[in-house]
């Protein structure tokens, strides 16, 4: 029957491992043994070899579809003019919006330190011939100024100073139709506040709908870490239809899920640890679209009309535009749903309350690597009926391993009345054969809903713990703590029961090296988390061992 069990804890640990590569190739990301040729696809590129000469549509509303097919052709002026770039600097941010289209092309995080290169500050909106991230809004339903048109920049400060705001007012005149985008800049807030007021200078009414829309290439961020493959792609949000996330793939398939009409919500980019969304002002109907630009290239915006404007009367539209770190307590206050782009999956009804848990801590020690190990001993403790039901009946195993390899040298040509010995000496010795198995199945989906945290919080990412570890969302840069992994797990597997099987005893003697491989790849505050389960695992595996061999004796 041990025999059995190990077989089974190797087939459990070897399915869990294909059933997460399963998961994430469900949600668009490389597998992990598998990886597929088009997931480096290059970025679209226009006549002018720029990435984003591709980001030419403008969306186009429809009676039939809110899929925003089709597109409205370039302005003449918008091709022969040149434009200038104006730089907005805060304490959090440094935005570069160009007066062509008055579209946000550069966006840097002054926060937030490159995860390749960690003396350059992290780059999440950025036109360059590697990466397409843009941020663009126009008008649509006639020859009204759109993302593509000339914009002229109004005087004003570009810098915060002593202020607590900074605006960028940007003035364009098409048709006869004057759009006036004004871009507010807070200190403190990645939130941009963006207003568009449409006036009316023809002789006749006009309907124009205003469209919001963020454009992506389909490339996963870089410096993704091997074996951690997390999220990338869009995500809509309403309160009929609640969150809808789905692939860039899904929208190159024109399969992408979500919500074509509304008259509340936003849309977003996501990506590990960020996210951009568009929240337009609530109560304003729209229509929802997702569409493929060009090769590699995919847009996610919002249609929404402005009725008729008479001749000389004006229009105004609020929205905001978040881009920055996906931190829970900042993404509650924005919209409703919004902190569900930190996306736990199936685990969230436990993963929410470990964070919570988790930030209750953190206000108390004020360091996140403590904050860990703190919370590994509260979720030890919490299970510890559980765990010592578990080593209590491996103990009882590892004591009468040797009767039970008398028994199969005394019948191993008699298979049943090998199985009929052992069941007599499980029913005399009292031990449950699956006593070892079921406690710690049934704490796996705790275990599995931390690991979520702890991959998706933000709050992690380059925070210090001690020493050499300066950044717990990044590998240990020394592999200590992997190498510490490695140790404790071969430790646990001399305090299980040894199977009498040689083969079998030196497959799960290998069993710690090759799953502590991973580990090396880990975010180290995932290691740190399983290192101080493992050392608690082992004292009182080695108390409860200890006590039932003098028990026993």
């Amino acid at each position: 029957m041990d025999i059995k069990r190990t077989v089974l804890w190797v087939v459990f640990s070897v399915s869990l491992l294909f059933l997460w590569d399963q998961w994430q190739r469900h949600n668009g990301q490389p597998s992990l043994f598998f990886p597929s040729a088009n997931q480096t696809a290059p970025v679209a590129t226009g006549p002018a070899g720029s990435a984003a000469s591709a980001s030419t549509d403008v969306p186009q509303a429809s009676a039939t579809t809110a899929a925003g097919a089709g597109a409205v052709p370039a302005a003449t002026s918008a091709v022969a003019a040149k434009g200038e770039v104006i730089t907005i600097t805060t304490d959090v941010v440094k935005a570069e919006i160009d007066t062509i289209g008055g579209e946000l092309k550069h966006l840097e995080l002054l926060t937030q330190k490159d995860t390749v290169d960690p003396t350059k500050n992290l780059v999440l909106f950025d036109s360059s011939p590697t990466r397409t991230y843009l941020a663009e809004t126009g008008l649509i339903g006639g020859p009204f100024p759109n993302h593509k048109s000339p914009f002229v920049a109004l005087p004003g400060p570009r810098t915060l100073d002593n202020g607590n705001q900074v605006q960028l007012v940007l003035e364009s005149t098409e048709g006869g139709v004057k759009l006036t985008k004004t871009f507010t800049f807070t200190r403190g807030d990645y939130t941009i506040d963006v207003k568009h007021t449409i006036t009316n200078d023809t002789g006749a009414p006009i309907s124009p709908s205003l469209y919001l829309q963020l454009v992506r290439d389909g490339n996963p961020p870089a410096g993704e870490q091997r074996f951690v493959h997390t999220f990338t792609g869009a995500s809509v949000y309403t309160e009929a239809n609640k969150f809808q996330k789905f692939t860039f793939e899904n929208i190159e398939k024109g399969n992408a899920e979500h919500a074509f009409k509304a008259d509340d919500g936003w849309f977003a980019l996501m990506q590990h640890y960020f996210v951009s969304a568009f929240i337009p002002q609530d109560k304003a109907p729209r229509e929802i679209f997702t569409k493929k630009l060009a090769t590699n290239l995919y847009a996610v915006g919002n249609i929404l009309p402005l009725g008729t404007i008479a001749p000389g009367a004006s229009v105004t539209m609020d929205a905001r535009l978040f881009s920055g770190p996906e931190e829970t307590a900042v993404l509650e206050k924005l919209a409703p749903g919004l902190t569900l782009v930190k996306d736990y999956g199936w685990q969230k009804i436990i993963a929410e309350p470990i964070f919570w848990l988790m930030t209750q801590i953190h206000k108390i020690l004020g360091n996140w690597g403590w904050t860990i190990i703190c919370l590994t001993l509260l979720i030890k403790l919490a299970f510890f009926p559980l765990s010592a039901a578990s080593y209590r009946s491996m103990a009882k195993m590892k004591l009468v391993t040797p009767k039970m390899t008398s028994i199969r040298e005394r019948y191993k040509s008699e298979p049943q009345k090998m199985n009929q010995a052992m069941m007599e000496l499980y029913k005399t010795e009292k031990i449950n054969p699956l006593g070892g198995c079921l406690p710690i199945v049934i704490q796996i989906p705790v275990f599995l809903s931390l690991y979520s945290v702890l991959l998706a919080s933000v709050e992690f990412r380059n925070a210090p713990w001690l020493g050499w570890i300066h950044d717990l969302a990044a590998p240990d840069p020394f592999y200590i703590l992997p190498i510490v992994m490695a140790i404790s797990m071969f430790i646990q597997t001399k305090l299980n029961p040894t199977p009498p099987d040689p083969m079998q005893a030196k497959v799960m003697m290998f069993m710690p090296l090759i799953f502590s491989v991973m580990f090396f790849f880990f975010p180290s505050g995932l290691v740190l988390y399983w290192v101080t389960n493992n050392i608690l695992s082992i004292a009182q595996q080695w108390v409860i061992t200890r006590k039932m061999g003098a028990t026993k004796a």
